[in-house]
């Protein structure tokens, strides 16, 4: 789309720079000058040709020879009919110009600026130093004075029409014209600073400063609201109106200035400052429609649109454009709203968007909750059961946080902490009602399938906090908390079967008096063989956690059986048998959960360990093995102790003391206890 006219006559193309096509009268600086039209000049101008020609003769016996001459540019000087008028020189005029040629009258200057004939500006500016000599000798009547200064004036403000009209469509007028135009108030601003800085003391009225270049950059500022303003066309469906103002009155914007710097700025003299004059004229209107919109009370939309476009859109696509950039980068500018409203904004939109992310993630929980207790089975991806809920949770986030991102980098990380705290109570939540459904739903038939779909869902958010949002580590705990507690109740509710069948299994070991440790255990690992595919379609890492579990409850059950006290051995022989079938039973049970997994090698010692207590015969090396054991265990207390210690028949009493009292030494732990003992009662 074009945004200016290029070629002179060319009619307008919709949504270009709107700058008028017929000259408009601008505001005058001055009383006189609003007063002095150019119907001044209309009343017997004939009748007084001949009155000025004779105080033109008495004028030149006082002025320089060559004032008069500078009229013949109307005479000597004309073009051939239809000739485009050439363009004056730029340069500092001098202080008495003088052209060759009779004094044009004023009736003769009148008809020329009213065809647009700027060359009249250099005679023009003659005659008003011609009245201020006259006024300044004192030869003239004051009456006088003010009749020929308001036909000075009257004509001042053909010429200033005139000119400013061409400025104000700079781009629908030929390269020649739009110089002159220039040359002509480039020079009245140089005779506005003569003027104040030196001060006439004559008797005629003050009409200086014009203040032209002013005058045109009220225009600039009429033509940039003017296109500003303008009803934007249909916008996209979904669009607000609010928002297709905004976006037409960006791209207006960027694509006038860029049009500006491109076309205007070869063409304007350095001291108009032409792109900083259309920059700061747009600026000033969008942000005066922003501080506008500001006062109401906005909608959540508008509140986002606002913030988008004054830290976003409008410095990093409009100032920061590559075409505005360097250009810009001087004007100051500044921001469109000021910084507290800015903050008030932000801090709405925080509000908004933590309330809406709250509502949209218990909106989800709720209705992943509604299939789990309507016994709908969860999907399958990749073999594994698969739960959406961590997806939406995570995604409503993610949208929040970009959204906050695409205003500010320093927003997206404020909003971050919000977002954070909101994510953990709804982990809690979600914590919560998943306990009811394994308290409520047992009997459901896809009960199984939908506890490991959200036991496999604590992946997805752990990966995603861990890797994506570089969440602290302190705050990591707070969040991964109920997540762990998810899985571990969740891995309870799918073992509980498991276990139950165990424990007769488990009983057999003292019910025969530990006669056949090696079937026993062998019926106990077939069980656990035969459920394993149960957990199939757990994730990979899930399912190697819950043969964790496994392993851990194979080890503890065991001991338990062994701290019974059911089982009293008198001679070393059976106490070194016994040894032997924990070692082997020890073996098994090692090698079969690593095989499936566990990689709990922690628990590697706990069995081995306990069988050399019971093998070894002197009570300095059995201290000695104790101090090892509470080491590797530290939740290994007297009374289980005690416990394998009874199993040692040949044991005095004192000794038994002595040994237990190795556990009264303090022992460093350095890395964090895990239970085993702790999960063992004895009695």
């Amino acid at each position: 789309m074009t945004f200016f006219q290029g070629l002179p006559g060319q009619q307008p193309v919709p949504g270009t720079l709107d700058l008028p096509r017929s000259p408009q009268k601008l505001p005058s600086t001055s009383e006189a000058e609003s007063e002095a039209s150019s119907e001044d000049l209309v009343p017997s101008l004939e009748a007084e040709v001949a009155r000025d020609r004779k105080e033109e003769k008495l004028s030149k016996k006082k002025k320089p020879k060559g004032l008069a001459n500078m009229f013949s540019v109307f005479t000597k000087g004309k073009k051939k009919k239809g000739q485009s008028g050439s363009t004056e020189p730029q340069g500092e005029p001098e202080p008495r110009p003088g052209l060759d040629g009779p004094l044009p009258t004023v009736e003769e200057l009148k008809a020329a600026l009213e065809r647009g004939r700027l060359e009249a500006a250099r005679p023009l500016l003659a005659l008003e130093r011609e009245l201020q000599a006259a006024a300044a000798a004192g030869g003239a009547g004051e009456e006088e004075l003010v009749r020929r200064q308001s036909k000075v004036e009257a004509l001042y403000a053909l010429l200033r029409d005139q000119a400013l009209g061409v400025l104000r469509r700079p781009l629908e007028v030929a390269p020649e014209r739009l110089h002159q135009a220039l040359a002509v108030v480039a020079e009245q601003e140089r005779e506005d600073r003569q003027a104040e800085a030196e001060p006439g003391t004559s008797a005629l009225a003050a009409t200086r400063p014009r203040r032209w270049l002013q005058l045109w950059r009220r225009g600039v500022a009429q033509a940039a609201e003017e296109r500003m303003g303008r009803r934007p066309a249909e916008g996209a469906e979904g669009r607000s109106e609010a928002e297709s103002v905004f976006l037409h009155m960006g791209r207006t914007m960027k694509e006038d200035l860029e049009a500006v710097v491109e076309r205007l700025k070869p063409l304007f003299p350095p001291e108009f400052g032409v792109v900083a004059t259309y920059a700061q004229s747009y600026h000033e209107y969008f942000a005066a429609q922003l501080a506008a919109m500001a006062q109401f009370e906005l909608c959540e939309r508008d509140t986002y649109m606002l913030l988008v476009w004054v830290q976003n859109l409008y410095p990093n696509d409009v100032i920061n454009s590559p075409k505005l950039a360097a250009e810009l980068q001087g004007v100051g500018l500044g921001s469109l709203l000021p910084p507290k409203q800015i903050r008030l904004l932000e801090a709405s939109f925080l509000s908004n968007e933590a309330a809406n992310v709250k509502e949209l993630m218990a909106r989800a929980l709720e209705l992943e909750s509604q299939h789990w207790a309507q016994d709908v089975a969860p999907q399958r991806l990749d073999g594994h059961c698969h739960s959406e809920l961590a997806i939406d949770i995570l995604q409503i986030i993610s949208q929040a946080q970009a959204k906050a991102e695409s205003i500010t980098p320093d927003l997206g990380a404020q909003i971050k902490q919000v977002l954070l705290v909101e994510l953990a109570a709804l982990l809690r939540s979600y914590q919560r009602t998943f306990d009811e459904f394994l308290e409520r739903c047992k009997k459901l038939r896809h009960y199984r399938a939908n506890v490991i779909a959200n036991i496999n869902n604590c992946l997805s958010f752990r990966t995603s906090m861990e890797q994506k949002w570089q969440v602290p580590q302190d705050r990591l705990s707070l969040l991964l908390g109920p997540l762990s507690e998810l899985k571990r109740h969740g891995f309870d509710a799918l073992l509980q079967s498991l276990f139950a069948d165990l424990k007769p299994l488990f009983k057999k070991f003292t019910q025969t008096y530990w006669a056949t440790p090696a079937e026993t255990l062998e019926k106990i690992i077939a069980t656990v063989g035969g459920r394993l595919p149960e957990f199939s379609e757990l994730q990979d890492c899930f399912r190697e956690e819950l043969m964790e579990s496994v392993h851990l409850h194979l080890v503890k059950e065991y001991i338990i059986r062994l701290s019974k006290r059911c089982l009293v051995l008198k001679t070393a022989e059976q106490q070194q048998q016994l040894a032997r079938h924990i070692l082997a039973n020890a073996d098994v049970i090692q090698h079969f959960c690593t095989q499936n997994g566990s990689a709990a090698t922690w628990l590697h010692p706990a069995l081995p360990t306990l069988a050399e207590i019971i093998r070894l015969q002197d009570p300095s090396a059995i201290k000695i093995e104790v101090a090892t054991y509470a080491t590797c265990y530290p939740d290994f207390s007297k009374g289980h102790l005690s416990a394998i210690l009874a199993i040692k028949g040949n044991l005095s009493t004192s000794e038994v003391r002595s040994i237990r009292s190795i556990l009264d030494v303090n022992t460093e732990v350095q890395e964090p206890c895990r239970s085993l003992f702790s999960l063992i009662k004895v009695g």
